[in-house]
């Protein structure tokens, strides 16, 4: 890891599958579409004034997409923001910055 930068790759958890599924309709409307599967697979983290996380989730057989969250400092007490993401992605695609 570089200092400032993304950590590595790492396998998803429970955490990073409940802030998936918190920006999860804020996909849904960006996209004007529904997402029956939406499952976290893989996530990096960056400490800046809060967290960035980059999380890979698939939304169907073989097809993923990359969502960039920011989650601020607890005492700011803001919702999760779905800051950025990339659609069309496979599972094999590189979870990189955005």
């Amino acid at each position: 890891m570089v200092c400032g930068g993304f950590t590595n790759t790492q396998p998803a958890m429970p955490e990073i599958q409940a802030i998936a599924d918190q920006v999860k309709p804020q996909l849904e409307e960006k996209e004007k579409k529904k997402f029956p599967i939406f499952k976290a697979v893989e996530f990096r983290s960056q400490v800046v004034a809060g967290t960035n996380y980059l999380i890979k989730v698939q939304v169907g057989d073989d097809d993923y997409v990359h969502i960039q969250v920011f989650k601020s400092l607890p005492h700011a007490n803001r919702p999760l923001d779905l800051t950025r993401y990339q659609t069309n992605k496979t599972r094999n695609d590189k979870l990189e910055s955005f």
